[in-house]
């Protein structure tokens, strides 16, 4: 029985590999339509040319016009289905002053864009310093990828972000550099403030001493006049008892001449009468001449007579003094207060005058 089986035949292992090849050659077909089907649509990549600039070029001062769509060129003939138009490129704006960042960054290149569209460009675009040239490979249709596109559409929105946060980041910037400019302005405002409080104090001061100067000279000033009027009333003083003095002093010395005058009539009033009553001896030789001093009493009586120096004549000494006794009451001033010049006489008598 176990040889009658035919899954035990020799016979059987041929078929079974026969299946096993055809499996692998069914399923490697599936792959390569797999394949063909996901990558049917992809084309290689179209030439292009790329141009390296050293800087970026200076936006253009003319409005750009909206481009029309670029001419498709012919298409290779291939069997292929029609593809939907591409979106139109969108105008290039000039660009905005690039913002100063932190830290300079390298220029990003410019999203390649098709060849044809170069030629719906208005303005003249000026041709780098230095370009690079792929191989002329033939021109096939520029089918932009839905994915890649979308790509860039992300890149792009991201990139705006990142620009409105540097803007954002750069006007906070400004504004913390803005708010503390103000207050650096009001900190100088009011040192300001201060210096012109201090330099009005100061010169407050300086007028409060300058008026304590015109005060006290002003004192001063007053102080010397009331000296000098002080020093000129005492000179006035002083002269007027010089003046009073020397007419004191007028007064008294022409009281006293008018006394030494009135001593002096007297006495020759009183000579004069005992020269009267002398009775003269005769022939006497020379000019004998005979001293007395007389003592007298108030009213001119003669209280004592004596002889002060002899003539050497003892005739004409004693008429002399006859002549004395016999004059009295002799004459006095009748001021009472001259009396004492008459109270002790000397009385000088000339044989001859």
């Amino acid at each position: 029985m176990s040889s009658s089986d035919p899954r035990n035949s020799p016979h059987s292992e041929p078929k079974s590999l026969l299946a096993g090849v055809l499996a692998v050659v069914v399923h490697l077909l599936f792959i390569a339509l797999l394949v063909f089907g996901v990558s049917w649509k992809d084309h290689p990549p179209e030439g292009m040319m790329v141009d390296i600039w050293t800087e970026l070029p200076k936006p253009v001062p003319e409005p750009v016009k909206t481009q029309a769509p670029p001419k498709q060129p012919k298409p290779v003939p291939e069997p292929v289905k029609p593809e939907p138009e591409p979106p139109k490129p969108e105008p290039i704006k000039p660009e905005p002053p690039k913002p100063e960042p932190p830290k300079p960054e390298p220029p990003k290149p410019e999203p390649v864009k098709p060849e044809p569209q170069k030629a719906a460009v208005a303005a003249p675009v000026k041709k780098p310093d230095i370009a690079m040239k792929q191989k002329p490979e033939p021109v096939k249709e520029n089918k932009p990828d839905p994915e890649e596109q979308k790509k860039k559409e992300q890149e792009k929105i991201k990139e705006q972000e990142k620009q409105k946060e540097l803007e954002k980041k750069k006007e906070l910037e400004k504004k913390k550099e803005l708010e503390k400019q103000k207050e650096l302005e009001k900190q100088k405002e009011l040192e300001k403030q201060k210096e012109l409080e201090k330099q009005q104090e100061i010169a407050k001061q300086k007028e409060a001493e300058k008026q304590k100067a015109l005060e006290k000279q002003k004192e001063l000033q007053k102080q010397k006049e009331k000296e000098l009027a002080a020093q000129r009333q005492r000179e006035q003083e002083a002269k007027a008892q010089r003046e009073a003095e020397a007419q004191r002093a007028a007064q008294q010395a022409a009281a006293r001449n008018q006394v030494t005058s009135e001593i002096g009539k007297y006495k020759a009033l009183i000579l004069a009468k005992i020269r009267s009553r002398i009775v003269m001896p005769p022939d006497l030789p020379g000019n004998p001449v005979a001293e007395f001093s007389v003592t007298l009493l108030p009213g001119g009586d003669i209280l004592d007579v004596r002889l002060s120096k002899s003539s050497g004549h003892p005739a004409f000494d004693s008429a002399v003094e006859r002549a004395i006794f016999l004059s009295k009451p002799l004459p006095l001033p009748p001021d009472p207060m001259l009396f004492n010049e008459f109270r002790n006489l000397n009385i000088t008598v000339h044989y001859r005058e």
